[in-house]
């Protein structure tokens, strides 16, 4: 790739159907050389877990590019034509340096079909005959690689689980629990847990996590977060620390608007259930919504629900994700901590 003075500007991946026609590799570009940095900056910023995100795409020079390691197994996404051309120079580089148990690729991701590439998942090296089991922060998590969320785990709110463990309290309640994250961290500094989620199959992972760890004081259950919500200021419910971590809102611009408006809904439904001195915690993954654009949500509904809110803390996704300056998708997830006055 030149640039207009004909200087070189590196090597780059090449899609003839995307929007992003270019995806910039670098000057000098050896996929071994790409993981081995990548592990090296792992190895300094992840601690008590054996699950992290071992490429973050632009994040780590390796464009539409996602591998993350769950203990002895790699889950891989790649998600244009460029990286979906090397994958199998990907899966090698893998299997000289870590000779894992199995390499599972989720190239099930919508993303996919507007690089018209087909939709793809399963073992790809190795095998692996069921869940797998991971560590982290002190808890065993059972991992559902070939049918779980994203690649298999939340690994992007492994630190913001601790951050909720140290300012829980009292009755919680974990909206969107999916194989149970926050529950079963809060279930260390609350009295009761209740996670909730409109999926059985997720359910089942976390009811499984709970039996794992023998957390007595967590329970799951199946419902829609919004009704439920409802319903629970019906019948007069008070939580000491509720969780809000929905899925993404907004996957394009033109769902902004709708994005935002659903935020100031579900906190609205979240802070009237909340009580005096009580602990929010609100996500958002659309890297679309800015946080400036989640404050304003979560503001707007404390002005309707009469709630007084002092910020705690302003978080992202953990470090094993991170962020690129010239790239601002590649900083997505806010993570607030509220207290009410």
């Amino acid at each position: 790739m030149l640039d207009p003075r004909g200087r070189s500007c590196g090597l780059a991946h090449y899609s003839s159907t995307s929007q992003i026609t270019l995806r910039l590799l670098g000057k000098e570009f050896s996929i071994p050389d790409r993981i081995t940095a990548a592990q090296r900056f792992r190895d300094r910023v992840v601690d008590g877990s054996n699950a992290y995100r071992l490429i973050s795409s632009e994040a780590d020079q390796m464009p539409a590019l996602i591998v993350d390691r769950y203990a002895d197994v790699f889950v891989i996404q790649s998600l244009n034509q460029g990286m979906d051309r090397v994958q199998s120079e990907v899966v090698a580089a893998l299997v000289d340096r870590y000779a894992p148990r199995a390499i599972v690729e989720r190239n099930d991701a919508s993303v996919r079909q507007k690089e018209e590439l087909p939709l793809r998942s399963g073992v790809i090296c190795g095998e692996l005959a069921g869940p797998v089991e991971v560590a982290m922060n002190g808890l065993i998590f059972e991992a559902n690689l070939l049918g779980g969320q994203k690649t298999g785990v939340y690994l992007d709110q492994r630190e913001n689980y601790l951050a909720a463990a140290r300012w829980g309290h009292g009755n919680a309640l974990d909206c969107f629990t999916s194989s149970g994250g926050f529950a079963l961290h809060l279930a260390r500094s609350c009295a009761q847990v209740e996670g909730v989620d409109s999926g059985a199959g997720v359910l089942a992972t976390a009811e499984a996590n709970r039996q794992r760890n023998s957390c007595d004081n967590v329970r799951f259950r199946e419902a829609d977060v919004f009704d439920l919500l409802a319903g629970y200021r019906t019948g007069g419910r008070q939580f000491d620390t509720i969780i809000l971590d929905p899925p993404a809102f907004a996957k394009s611009k033109a769902q902004i608007d709708g994005a935002v408006r659903g935020y100031k809904e579900l906190n609205l439904r979240g802070l009237q259930l909340l009580a005096p001195g009580g602990t929010l915690v609100t996500c958002s993954c659309s890297h679309h919504v800015s946080e400036a654009m989640l404050f304003e949500a979560v503001a707007e509904a404390a002005r309707d629900a009469r709630r007084s809110l002092r910020v705690l803390e302003r978080r992202v996704q953990a470090q094993d994700h991170p962020v690129l300056l010239t790239v601002p998708e590649t900083l997505y997830l806010k993570c607030l901590f509220f207290e009410m006055l």
